[in-house]
């Protein structure tokens, strides 16, 4: 038989099974602590248990872990890259980034991706499976337990799409909130699509606090179409439709995530339809350098064709900034990691 996965129930989920167990109400919220607050990767930590119940729970239960597989850390210290091996054998892929507000873990919420975005490293090994929340989950503790440190920031930007994902995400979202668990604020929480438009839709009936981040990375829809497969379904107008009335809705800016890539996408001209485009949406516009990788057709925009992009979107009145390269002595690109291991390298 099957065991139950235990770290994607709620509290008020785990009390009802306690309660099959005729169990008392208060080892619910034991455990929940043990899984939730201490990251616990098995039922054998939980210290103030019985050995009787451990092992019984054991037989009922199974808590997924994040085991590292690998890990490497960038010669500034400043970010950590871990290629996560799940109980299937399967593999995913994290990033630590330290800031001068604390920490940011980027998660994944898939085993690969089926997006096909051809500039994307997670994409090309292929897509497995979904996460379940409690995968999701793993990750953050396995990265605190690691470095003993408290993640303070969340941003589904890592291996897979997480809207593709949506029940387990928003799954994964109530528990990370939760005040009874790690406790991290919906505001300090960043979720990231390549634009499944009924999905965002769907988000913004939730009214959830986090930042939504859409990954446009094109003014157009021939630019567009041409890197990202998603864009044929749905179009750049539909996308930014949902954009615009998620803007509304919320109240909240969306943050549109542009990849800079040589000859492509990085033009004056460029620069300027985007900036047509994203007139009257409350947002923001992140400047990303594409991420170099040996399997990729494209090279990332040269410094000076970045500064003039910059330019020309401040001269239109558009919020925008330049990511900060982390990491790129480890292969921080997410996928990247995982493809090289399957590989054997």
């Amino acid at each position: 038989m099957e065991k139950t996965d235990i770290k994607s129930m709620t509290l008020s989920e785990l009390s009802q099974e306690m309660r099959k167990l005729a169990l008392p109400a208060y080892r619910a919220g034991q455990i929940y602590k043990w899984l939730h607050v201490r990251g616990a990767f098995s039922f054998d930590e939980m210290s103030d248990l019985s050995k009787d119940l451990r092992a019984r729970l054991d037989e009922e239960y199974i808590i997924r872990t994040c085991e590292i597989e690998r890990r490497q850390e960038s010669k500034q210290n400043e970010t950590v890259k871990y290629l996560f091996r799940l109980y299937d054998g399967e593999h995913i892929e994290s990033v630590l980034m330290k800031y001068k507000y604390g920490y940011t873990l980027c998660v994944s919420t898939q085993v690969g991706c089926r997006m096909g975005c051809r500039f994307c490293a997670s994409t090309l090994a292929g897509f497995v499976r979904h996460l379940s929340a409690s995968e999701i989950l793993g990750q953050i503790h396995a990265a605190q337990r690691d470095c003993g440190i408290r993640v303070s920031h969340v941003v589904l930007m890592g291996m897979g799409e997480p809207l593709d994902n949506y029940d387990n995400v928003m799954r994964f979202l109530e528990l990370v909130s939760d005040e009874n668990g790690l406790n991290i604020g919906m505001r300090n929480i960043s979720l990231s699509t390549c634009g499944i438009v009924p999905k965002i839709y769907e988000l913004m009936e939730k009214k959830l606090q986090l930042t939504l981040s859409i990954s446009i990375h094109a003014p157009n829809d021939e630019i567009r179409s041409k890197i990202m497969p998603i864009n044929k379904k749905y179009p750049m107008s539909e996308l930014l439709e949902a954009c615009r009335q998620y803007a509304k809705q919320t109240g909240r800016r969306i943050s549109f995530e542009y990849t800079m890539i040589d000859g492509v996408n990085d033009s004056v001209e460029c620069a300027k339809e985007l900036s047509r485009r994203l007139r009257g949406i409350l947002s923001h516009v992140n400047l990303i350098p594409a991420n170099e990788f040996s399997e990729s057709p494209f090279s990332r925009s040269r410094a000076e064709t970045i500064e003039k992009f910059v330019n020309e979107m401040k001269n239109n009145s558009v919020n925008v900034t330049l990511r900060r390269s982390l990491g790129s002595d480890i292969d921080a690109s997410c996928g990247q990691l995982r493809l090289r291991n399957q590989k054997g390298g």
